[in-house]
């Protein structure tokens, strides 16, 4: 009772309580780090796809003399991770958090944010840094402030105002000079995957690579996330396998009453599977869409009221929405050569009749089954 009052007790009992939790090791911190960042560009020549704006971007870092920006394109292509190098170029290490203001407009979108924190950090005044002529040879570290805003189209329309009198204060014109980001190529997307799994060592089946450029839909970001995320699920579930199958042993040793010895564990290796990637990435089994195609096929009895129900029934009653149904659904059809461009424009019609009924509030299960039948009735009209 006395050591309750006793501060000098109560703080040693803190620290050795504290002191024997378990730290995080530094490979366990790695491993958790998520894969976007880790492998984000670090300098322009490791931005891939993007080679036009590269070239104009080196141009002007030679020059030392960098205009306003608009970089704009679809999400998950380079554009903060281009702007960011392009930044670790100009001012390296020792002066870039004193030089670069990053912010994210989506999240900090008043006037207020501009009245204050990009204003005030354009007032700062540059200060003469203590750097050496080595380090000036490697960065050009040029005379002027540069402020990153991420997502600036989500800016209010004040904000944006007050934007545009903070430029026309500190620099000579308001004007940009704009870049657009192109989707990256099957090619080059694939490889950058290719080489992250392998960096990672993580072992996949045929097709899984294809399969994370479909879901991801272009963005390269998604990718990558979805990589990793099912890299863990599979690890994860082969961890508690093992688990499970070592303690059956323990199990089936202590009643048999023979002596344990000690074998060498062997673990199968964690393979990523196209289903895996599937389900991480919340889309329907390409081999579910397909079936429900077939289904909706035209049958020499006429009668395919009952296939395509049964479809659509087991895919509400597994979870998935009208919404993901027409969406994969849309993209399999549109995408089909053997359909000719009069059952398109019709399916296209029926399709966007469909949207707008789910987003009046329709039934999704009655939706669903009626846009299957009458994607039935197009693909069974004779040519």
């Amino acid at each position: 009772m006395a050591n309750f009052f006793d501060n000098k007790a109560r703080a040693a009992n803190a620290a050795s309580s504290s002191s024997s939790k378990p730290k995080q090791s530094s490979a366990t911190a790695e491993r958790a780090q998520p894969w976007v960042e880790k492998y984000r560009p670090k300098d322009l020549s490791e931005v891939k796809a993007q080679d036009h704006v590269v070239d104009v971007l080196r141009r002007m870092l030679n020059y030392g003399n960098l205009p306003h920006l608009l970089l704009y394109g679809p999400p998950g292509n380079g554009k903060t991770s281009t702007i960011i190098a392009l930044c670790r170029e100009l001012y390296g290490p020792l002066l870039y958090n004193s030089r670069v203001l990053t912010l994210n407009a989506s999240d900090d979108r008043g006037i207020s944010i501009i009245r204050t924190k990009v204003k005030d950090f354009s007032r700062l005044q540059l200060s003469n840094a203590p750097i050496s002529e080595e380090y000036r040879k490697l960065y050009p570290c040029p005379p002027f402030r540069i402020c990153v805003l991420d997502e600036a189209d989500a800016l209010s329309q004040d904000a944006q105002a007050a934007l545009r009198r903070v430029m026309e204060i500190h620099s000579t014109t308001t004007r940009c000079s704009k870049f657009r980001f192109k989707t990256l190529a099957g090619v080059d997307a694939s490889a950058r995957l290719a080489e992250i799994a392998v960096k990672e060592d993580v072992k996949y089946e045929d097709g899984v690579i294809q399969r994370l450029l479909e879901v991801s839909e272009g963005d390269m970001r998604r990718a990558v996330t979805y990589l990793q995320s099912s890299f863990n699920l599979t690890s994860a579930g082969a961890t508690a396998s093992a688990k499970g199958k070592r303690g059956k042993k323990l199990v089936q040793s202590d009643d048999s009453d023979e002596e344990m010895t000690d074998a060498p564990s062997r673990t199968a290796p964690v393979i990523v599977t196209i289903r895996t990637v599937e389900e991480v990435a919340g889309v329907i089994a390409t081999s579910v869409i397909q079936d429900l195609v077939s289904a909706m096929q035209p049958s020499k009895r006429g009668a395919i009221y009952e296939t395509v129900s049964k479809q659509i029934t087991a895919m509400v009653a597994d979870g998935w929405s009208a919404n993901q149904v027409l969406s994969q659904l849309y993209t399999l059809l549109i995408a089909d050569e053997t359909l000719d461009s009069r059952k398109k424009l019709k399916i296209f019609a029926i399709f966007s009749e469909v949207d707008k009924s789910l987003v009046d509030g329709s039934d999704e299960h009655l939706t669903a089954l009626d846009l299957a039948l009458r994607v039935a009735s197009v693909l069974g009209e004779m040519k």
